[in-house]
C-alpha cells in the first residue's frame, strides 16, 4: 500500500525531462508547456470548451509541468486569463512566462508593435491578468521593423530595474539581434522556431549552448513539414525511430528536441488532455546517440 507521503515523493512524469536554469537562478523543469493553442480558432477568442482547457492547464501542472509559456497576443488576452483562472495562486516555482511586442487584428492576423510605449503597457496588464507582482521571465515577442531593437530591448532593461520583470528574453531574432540585446540586457532565453525540419535558428541555438542561455523551441512538433505533399528526409528518419521504438511521431519529436541540447526547453502546446499527457510521456524516452545519428 502506497501512503500519501510516499507517494509525493514519486517524481512526477515532466521530471524526467531534467531541469534548467533560467539566467542561472530559476530552476524550471525542461518539459513545458505551450498555451497558445487553449484559445479560439485562428488563436482568436475564447475556446469552443472553456472547461476543457482549464482542465488541460490544471492537468499540465499535476503532471509536474512547471513551465508554462504564453504571450498577451494568445486570444488576444484568453490564453493568460485562462491561466490565472485555472492555476493561481501559483505555487512556489511554478513559472508562467508571456510575451509582449504583438498585436492582432482578427483570427491568425498579427502584427509586430514593439514601441517602448506600447511594451510598458503590455507588461502592465499582463502583470494584472496573471495575477502577479513581477514577470519571473518577459519575453520581447517579436522584432518590429519600425522600432529600433535597441529601443524595444531598453524598454524592457527599464521595466526589470523598476521590479517589473525578474529575467528578460528574446524571441524571433538572428544570431545579430541576440547580440545588440544582450549588449544591453542579461538575455537568459530564446525563442525561435526549430524544430527536426526547421533548422534555421541552429547558429543562436549554438550561440545559446556556448553560453548557457535557454532555447525555447516554438513550433516544436514540426506539423507543417508533416503535412507536406513531400516528406522532408530528417522527418522520414525521426519516423522511422518512432516505428522502432514504438511511440508517436510527437513524442519521438520532444525526444529529440531534448536530446539535442541541454539547453533546449521545448514547449509543447495542445487544447486537448489527451495530447498533452502523451506529450509529456516523452520526457522519459531519452534517444540514444545512434538514433540522434540516423536522424541527423
Amino acid at each position: 500500500m502506497t501512503t500519501r507521503a510516499s507517494a509525493s515523493k514519486i517524481p512526477l512524469p515532466a521530471a524526467a525531462a531534467g531541469t534548467l536554469l533560467l539566467g542561472g537562478d530559476l530552476e524550471v523543469s525542461r518539459m513545458g508547456f505551450g498555451a497558445m493553442r487553449i484559445t479560439g480558432d485562428g488563436i482568436w477568442g475564447p475556446p469552443p470548451d472553456v472547461e476543457a482547457a482549464l482542465t488541460v492547464l490544471k492537468r499540465a501542472q499535476a503532471l509536474g509541468v512547471n513551465f508554462i509559456d504564453t504571450a498577451d497576443a494568445y486570444g488576444p488576452d484568453v490564453s493568460e486569463e485562462l491561466i490565472h483562472q485555472a492555476l493561481h495562486p501559483y505555487p512556489a516555482g511554478f513559472v508562467v512566462t508571456t510575451k509582449g511586442g504583438m498585436t492582432r487584428q482578427g483570427p491568425n492576423r498579427w502584427a509586430a508593435d514593439c514601441r517602448p510605449e506600447h511594451l510598458r503597457l503590455a507588461c502592465d496588464a499582463s502583470l494584472q491578468r496573471l495575477g502577479i507582482e513581477r514577470h519571473e521571465l518577459y519575453q520581447l515577442h517579436a522584432v518590429d521593423s519600425k522600432v529600433p531593437y535597441a529601443e524595444s530591448v531598453g524598454e524592457l532593461g527599464r521595466l526589470q530595474r523598476e521590479g517589473k520583470i525578474r529575467h528578460i528574453g528574446v524571441s524571433n531574432v538572428g544570431v545579430e539581434q541576440l547580440a545588440e540585446a544582450r549588449a544591453i540586457v542579461k538575455v537568459v532565453s530564446v525563442q525561435n522556431r526549430y524544430n527536426v525540419a526547421d533548422r534555421d535558428s541552429e547558429p543562436v541555438l549554438q550561440v545559446c549552448e556556448r553560453d548557457g542561455i535557454a532555447f525555447i523551441p516554438w513550433g516544436p512538433l514540426a506539423q507543417r513539414a508533416q503535412a507536406a505533399d513531400s516528406v522532408e528526409p530528417r522527418i522520414a528518419a525521426l519516423q522511422a525511430v518512432a516505428a522502432q521504438r514504438g511511440i508517436s511521431m510527437p513524442q519521438a519529436t520532444l525526444a529529440w528536441l531534448l536530446a539535442k541540447s541541454p539547453v533546449m526547453l521545448p514547449i509543447p502546446g495542445t487544447g486537448k488532455l489527451k495530447h498533452l499527457e502523451e506529450n509529456v510521456r516523452a520526457a522519459a524516452l531519452a534517444m540514444s546517440a545512434k538514433e540522434m545519428q540516423q536522424v541527423g
